[in-house]
């Protein structure tokens, strides 16, 4: 058998696990990930941690220590899951050490209601930093307008940020924008940029279900032809537009002062269709300098049947143009697209939260000890 996943390594693409639970970190199955799989970090969101905690075991014994002190429901979640990065950080040190900060990488999001609120992200991505208290840890900031100065804003404070739900190409130019601004800005402040990373999470497969939808509901022959194209197109041309960013002017007088590219994240690479390969947007979106965060079934299906073949983004960005024009020229406005996402993206993470709010409480009344 083909060692695909070392080969996608080897391509220079960092393979990030898409999800984080205690039992994970406590069976060995993280470090053993690292260590057979060429896993080199792993991202949470508020879904991944609601699934963690309500279905997951290994989280008892502290929430009946949180129930015994009354902390309030945010309280006890804030301690859950920050307990669970910091293990996670302390198991991908030694990757973190051995590539210099770049990867070995844990990430953890702001509580997702602040999405709209500028000020209330800042505090807290820097209340999160403060309680992971790890190196390696990324406080992911989602890509809304508002959390484009946030990004800026803690960066400059020389946190390391994973910017989360980019959808659209004009957004990851304000994304990329935001971070270079908060290097400057770091770099103003006399702070060590070489000690500052940041990932952008281009989110993939969600593209194609949303435009898949509408070529379906149009069902002409021209609309069935472009379906399970629009996600590549998308991610090739953001691609693209990493590579001119991170060649200008502005991005050079950065680099002298050792600061870090900020590298593109393939987030969502679980394809939704089952009718397209499972392998699809890992084996089509490798290119060096990228990070592809995968749950854990499309890790497997990688490393079993994966083609790796090389670079298979060079000299595709005439043909993503022609492919995304094409969906346009159907009447299928990606401005609507990109937005529809990204709103249903904050609204999903936000009634995840929710969840996790209202079974965190529960289980919290439950082993509450009894009065006397």
């Amino acid at each position: 058998m083909t060692d695909a996943l070392k080969r996608l390594s080897e391509e220079g693409v960092a393979i990030w696990l898409d999800d984080l639970s205690r039992k994970r970190i406590t069976s060995g199955n993280l470090a053993e990930l690292i260590d057979q799989q060429h896993v080199v970090g792993v991202t949470t969101n508020p879904s991944i941690f609601q699934k963690a905690i309500s279905h997951g075991d290994g989280y008892e014994q502290q929430l009946a220590d949180l129930a015994a002190r009354k902390v309030t429901v945010e309280e006890a979640i804030r301690m859950i899951t920050t307990a669970d990065v910091r293990d996670a950080a302390d198991i991908l040190r030694p990757v973190f050490e051995a590539t210099a900060g770049q990867d070995g990488r844990v990430s953890i999001e702001v509580d997702p209601r602040l999405a709209h609120n500028t000020t209330a992200t800042v505090a807290e991505a820097k209340q999160l930093a403060w309680l992971v208290d790890r190196p390696n840890t990324l406080i992911k900031i989602p890509a809304t307008k508002a959390g484009l100065p946030a990004i800026t804003e803690v960066i400059g404070k020389g946190i390391s940020v994973n910017v989360t739900l980019i959808f659209s190409l004009e957004r990851y130019r304000e994304v990329m924008d935001a971070y270079l601004a908060g290097l400057e800005k770091a770099k103003a402040a006399g702070l060590d940029l070489s000690k500052i990373h940041s990932v952008a999470s281009f989110f993939v497969s969600r593209v194609d279900s949303e435009i898949d939808k509408r070529l379906d509901a149009l069902g002409t022959d021209e609309a069935k032809a472009l379906k399970g194209k629009a996600a590549l197109a998308n991610a090739r041309l953001a691609y693209e537009a990493f590579e001119e960013v991170f060649s200008s002017d502005r991005w050079a007088a950065l680099d002298k002062a050792q600061a870090n590219k900020q590298r593109p994240l393939w987030a969502s690479t679980g394809v939704k269709d089952p009718a397209y390969k499972d392998t699809l947007y890992v084996v089509d979106l490798v290119a060096p300098g990228t990070v592809n965060t995968m749950p854990e079934a499309t890790l497997d299906a990688t490393a079993d049947h994966g083609e790796i073949t090389g670079n298979t983004i060079a000299g595709t960005y005439d043909q993503s143009r022609t492919e995304i024009a094409a969906v346009e020229k159907l009447g299928i406005s990606y401005d609507d697209v990109v937005q529809v996402l990204e709103d249903e993206g904050v609204d999903k993470f936000e009634a995840s939260w929710n969840d996790l709010l209202k079974s965190t409480e529960a289980e919290l009344q439950r082993l509450a000890p009894s009065e006397g």
